[in-house]
């Protein structure tokens, strides 16, 4: 079982103990279609883009989701290149404009309420390629009706 197959499982079965009915997608953004306004919720997990690509990416994510809906967004931050230079098997994108700032990310979604908007540290333990301290940003906002 590969990681995405176990945490697909994990959330799965939790989405069955909550009674929720969730449908878990995995694949390339850039590859993906779906019709406008069509989720409630998208999660963006350590989910990092080229430079040139990740604002636009993020303007398409906000049409596929419904007035109201929620983006959940936790990725490393720009201080996170320090950290991964001092520790290579905490892993990440090498290229800084990969990496997200509190200001990128809250000029992509400007026009959402933000519930949560920070910069933090966090220990991984994500297998062999993701252990260590990292800097991460942290990103839940809604987006408006």
């Amino acid at each position: 079982m590969d990681l995405s197959t176990a945490g697909k499982s994990k959330a799965l079965k939790l989405a069955e103990e909550k009674h929720v009915t969730m449908e878990y997608i995995v694949g390339d953004l850039e590859q993906l279609g779906f019709e406008k306004e069509s989720f409630d919720a998208i999660g963006l997990i350590y989910a990092h883009f080229a430079a040139d690509r990740k604002s636009l990416l993020h303007k398409k994510l906000d049409n596929y989701l419904k007035p109201g809906g929620i983006i959940i967004l936790e990725g490393f931050s720009k201080k996170h290149l320090e950290l991964n230079t001092l520790d290579p098997k905490v892993g990440g994108p090498k290229d800084i404009d990969m990496l997200f700032s509190k200001a990128e990310i809250a000029a992509d979604f400007e026009d959402y309420e933000s519930l949560i908007l920070e910069e933090a540290e966090a220990f991984l333990n994500e297998g062999e390629y993701h252990i260590g301290k990292s800097a991460v940003i942290r990103f839940v906002g809604r987006k408006p009706y």
